[in-house]
């Protein structure tokens, strides 16, 4: 609706204003008519008896005296001079007169009291009016006629003043409305229109409102807004560069992590060397490869952002998967209490990012056989891959103690689907991002005292 906006409350209210004083100043009018009215009869009572009075002997006849009387509209005149009052013209009166109005002792309020009467009188009453004449000799005229017409008089004029009143308010309000368009309310729809735009896109600096040359109070409430908009964009500039950061900093971390432990066992066998010189340089190595797994760890808590694109190529899987075990099984070996081993076709081809591919079943193989370790029973970790109905289904599989209830329900959640103490659940969740990524899924197939298994669910080549 039109009295929803601004431009429209402001019509209303304009000509709800301008309505208003209108009333205030029609009851004034008002009574200034009546009194107009009442001097007009008076004028005309007093033109008919000089009339009269200018005839010889004042002798007319009674239908010239009538026609005088009919020609002023009132029933009897009456004229005071010298101190002597003369019924000049008179008629047979229907009725006693009903009211009296002396002009000469009547105040202002009085006036627009008796005004305010006249609409509200029912009947056709008589009623005299004495006055002062206008005409020749200085002297007081009594006139006496009936309130119909006046009252008629007085609602017609009314009427022409509602009538103007309501022109005269639809006009103001329409050049207001006109105005406040052009000069507050297109100049506030703009800044809405910059602030729309640049909610849907807060990036784009393009999107920042330009403050223009309108009034002082809008230029400064678009500087203002530019103001804002500009701190807010280079705001989240600032933290996507620092997320961004953060993300790639954590999966490199937890990657390199993973090959840093494995340098870490290979530096411990060094240690065990005969020759004098690398068992002097063993810890350092040691020492050194410790305060870098360290660093990968405090580095982990920055967020997680999107990998890029998969080079996505077809390649036969067993190769892939048996360096993925080489390198665990150093790790398993020093553990002493797992092992690791594989059921893949040697030609099965798989499509997908080698380097990718290697990552994911690396961190699924590396979270089994340390929840293996945890429990503290020997177990095994296997690999496996099928192709069916267009998909390659590689499963890898251990004989540890399962998931308990909470890492379940925080799975692929970052820094909550983790059962190890210390462990960040980084590797599921880059590992089920990865996989998404070339179209297929990383599910858990089944977790309980015997083992867990996990699933990676790729399109097959075709």
């Amino acid at each position: 609706m039109v009295f929803n906006t601004l431009s429209g409350r402001f019509l209303g209210l304009t000509i709800i204003f301008v309505v208003i004083a209108e009333v205030l100043i029609f009851v004034p009018a008002v009574s200034r008519f009546r009194v107009d009215y009442f001097e007009n009869r008076l004028d005309l009572g007093q033109l008919a008896a000089l009339a009269l009075l200018a005839t010889p002997d004042e002798a007319v006849s009674a239908d010239l005296e009538q026609e005088l009387l009919q020609t002023a509209e009132v029933l009897n005149v009456a004229l005071q001079r010298d101190a002597v009052r003369e019924l000049v013209l008179s008629s047979d009166m229907p009725k006693p007169v009903d009211e009296t109005f002396k002009l000469l002792e009547m105040s202002s309020t009085m006036l627009m009291r008796d005004a305010v009467r006249t609409y509200f009188t029912t009947g056709n009453r008589v009623i005299r009016v004495v006055g002062r004449t206008r005409q020749g000799m200085e002297g007081i005229i009594e006139v006496t006629f009936y309130e119909a017409p006046l009252r008629d008089a007085m609602v017609d004029y009314g009427l022409r003043i509602l009538y103007l009143s309501l022109a005269i308010s639809i006009a103001t309000a329409a050049l207001l409305f006109f105005a406040v368009q052009r000069f507050i309310v297109r100049p506030i729809q703009r800044v809405i229109d910059h602030m729309t735009a640049y909610r849907d896109n807060p990036e784009d600096s393009s999107r920042i409102i330009q403050p223009g040359r309108g009034s002082r109070e809008l230029v400064q409430a678009e500087t203002a807004l530019r103001d804002m908009q500009l701190r807010l964009t280079g705001a989240l500039r600032q933290k996507e560069r620092l997320a961004a950061l953060g993300g790639a900093v954590a999966k490199i971390s937890h990657d390199l992590r993973n090959m840093l432990t494995t340098a870490q066992l290979l530096a411990d066998r060094i240690d065990s060397s005969s020759d004098p010189s690398v068992r002097r340089t063993a810890p350092k190595l040691v020492n050194s490869l410790a305060r870098a797994i360290s660093l990968c760890e405090r580095t982990l808590t920055f967020g997680k952002v999107d990998e890029p694109a998969p080079e996505i190529v077809v390649f036969p899987l067993a190769p892939l998967v048996a360096e993925v075990l080489e390198n665990e099984r150093e790790t398993a070996a020093a553990a002493g209490c797992v092992t690791v081993g594989m059921e893949v076709a040697e030609g099965l081809p798989v499509r997908a990012d080698p380097d990718q591919l290697f990552r994911v079943l690396t961190n699924l193989v590396r979270n089994a056989a340390q929840a293996i370790e945890a429990s503290g029973r020997a177990g095994s970790v296997r690999v496996s891959a099928t192709e069916t109905d267009g998909r390659t289904l590689i499963r890898v599989a251990d004989t540890g103690p399962g998931l308990p209830p909470k890492a379940r329900e925080n799975l692929f959640l970052p820094f909550s689907g983790t059962a190890r103490q210390g462990g960040t659940g980084l590797g599921l969740v880059i590992g089920a991002e990865l996989v998404r990524g070339h179209g297929g899924r990383l599910t858990m197939d089944e977790t309980g005292p015997d083992g867990t298994a996990f699933v990676v669910d790729l399109p097959a080549p075709k």
